[in-house]
C-alpha cells in the first residue's frame, strides 16, 4: 500500500536499518519503544491486521522470525504482542509483532 508505513520502510524510503530480515519479515527498533528492547516483525507483505489473513504459512513464519531474532539478539526472557484493530491499540495498520524485553515502561 502506497500510504502504509511500513510498507515504506520494507521498501527503503526511510533508510530503516534492520536488526534482522528474512524472506518473510523485516525486524527494526520501535521509534516509540515501551520497554528497554522493543522490536518490531513486520511482514514483507501487507495485512491489515491477524483479522485480515488465513496464512498459516506466513504467521507460522512470523512466529520463527520471533525465535530467530531473539536467538540472534540474545535475548532470552521476552513477551510478544500482536495489537488488532484500533480499540486493542494497534496504531499502524500493517500487521505486526511487537517483542518486548528488559525494564517494560
Amino acid at each position: 500500500m502506497s500510504d502504509c508505513i511500513f510498507c515504506k520502510i520494507i521498501n527503503g524510503d526511510f533508510g530503516t536499518e534492520f536488526v534482522y530480515e528474512n524472506e518473510y519479515a523485516v525486524v527494526f527498533k520501535d521509534i516509540n519503544p515501551k520497554a528497554d528492547i522493543h522490536l518490531l516483525v513486520v511482514p514483507r507483505v501487507h495485512v491489515e491486521s491477524l483479522n485480515e489473513t488465513d496464512d498459516e504459512k506466513l504467521l507460522g513464519k512470523l512466529m520463527m522470525t520471533v525465535k530467530e531474532v531473539t536467538k540472534k539478539e540474545g535475548i532470552k526472557s521476552y513477551r510478544t504482542v500482536i495489537n488488532t484493530g484500533k480499540e486493542a491499540g494497534q496504531e499502524v495498520f500493517h500487521l505486526h509483532i511487537h517483542i518486548l524485553s528488559g525494564g517494560i515502561k
